[in-house]
């Protein structure tokens, strides 16, 4: 629907609101009673008002249709629905902090796909997920440049307050809001203006206990959560409500949470996933490996064959020490035919 100031005095009622939920709480805001008029244009409901009943209510059409486009504009930018289809994004090389130049020609990355980032602490991990959230054009210590769709990306992506490129999930999360777990996701469920709110709530909830260690109920407190489970949360949450296609997570491996099932979450809801690690299981599960050393990109490399074998091991050895960790937290003995050869 083409909605502008020469349009929307003949728009009809009925139809703004089929295309735009969101303005029954404008019109009633601004003390519009469309009932019964819904097969009116905004022109000709106004006209039936007559200009005596208008100015009781201290409504001037013209700046009301002015201030009803410029609503429909925020708000269609931030529910993102004007939003660029991300496919990918391309880091073009920049330089180490002694200036020498990165070892790698491009990297592409598509939606869909699992990048690791390794290389020793301080190295600069942090740095590159920072150029990508940026959006950096060779303006960043790194010099690195950030193409999306394989092109110059849209200033929005830099400026906007509503157009979040990247997502990201700290190692660290700590709630402060007065909050029950069900009331902190409606929040956020509202936010976006969620339909089918209710089943968007519990899907998350859902999703959330499937990665956590320890279920939680809808009831409990958002203050009383572990760290496992605030991250099980945000992940959850943010797989399926947010609405920035690229995900930044550093060292998942520490949260306590199931670590393939949280990937496969966010793979499901066609993120590109980037996680900065240490976790040899979460390295090898990626499409590819960033290789970090002395500010730059060392190197890019490819999983192999050999080396998804390799990691088939190191899953069967993980389930066996997830295995004694929850028989340790529950009380029960470890026996000698169990252990590790």
């Amino acid at each position: 629907m083409l909605i502008n100031l020469k349009t929307i005095p003949n728009l009809i009622i009925e139809d703004l609101l089929l295309e735009y939920p969101f303005l029954d709480s404008f019109f009633s805001n601004n003390n519009i009673v469309y009932q019964g008029n819904e097969g009116k244009s905004l022109a000709d409901y106004f006209d039936d008002l007559g200009q005596e009943h208008r100015e009781d209510m201290a409504i001037d059409p013209d700046l009301f249709y002015q201030q009803l486009v410029e609503f429909v504009k925020q708000m269609i930018s931030f529910l993102g629905k004007d939003n660029e289809i991300v496919e990918s994004i391309t880091i073009l090389p920049g330089n180490d902090k002694s200036g020498i130049a990165e070892g790698f020609t491009k990297l592409e990355i598509k939606k869909g796909q699992i990048i690791s980032i390794v290389g020793p602490t301080g190295s600069g991990k942090s740095r590159l997920l920072g150029d990508i959230e940026w959006v950096a054009q060779a303006d960043t210590p790194t010099n690195r440049r950030i193409l999306i769709n394989n092109d110059k990306p849209d200033p929005k992506w830099r400026f906007s307050t509503s157009d979040k490129l990247v997502a990201q999930l700290s190692q660290n999360m700590n709630f402060v809001m007065d909050l029950s777990v069900y009331q902190f996701v409606e929040l956020h469920a509202e936010s976006r203006l969620v339909e089918n709110r209710e089943e968007v709530i519990a899907n998350i909830i859902k999703k959330a206990n499937d990665l956590a260690g320890e279920k939680f109920s809808p009831h409990t407190p958002i203050t009383s959560l572990s760290g496992g489970q605030s991250r099980a949360l945000m992940i959850a949450d943010t797989a399926i409500l947010s609405k920035s296609p690229i995900i930044l997570i550093d060292e998942i491996e520490n949260a306590g949470i199931d670590r393939k099932r949280a990937l496969n979450l966010l793979l499901s809801e066609n993120k590109i996933v980037l996680m900065a690690t240490h976790d040899p299981i979460l390295a090898l599960m990626a499409d590819k490996r960033i290789v970090i050393k002395n500010g730059g990109i060392s190197k890019v490399i490819e999983t192999t064959i050999e080396e998804r074998q390799i990691l088939s091991t190191l899953e069967e050895l993980d389930k066996k020490i997830l295995s004694y960790r929850r028989k340790l937290r529950s009380g029960e003995r470890l026996l000698e035919e169990e252990s590790i050869h």
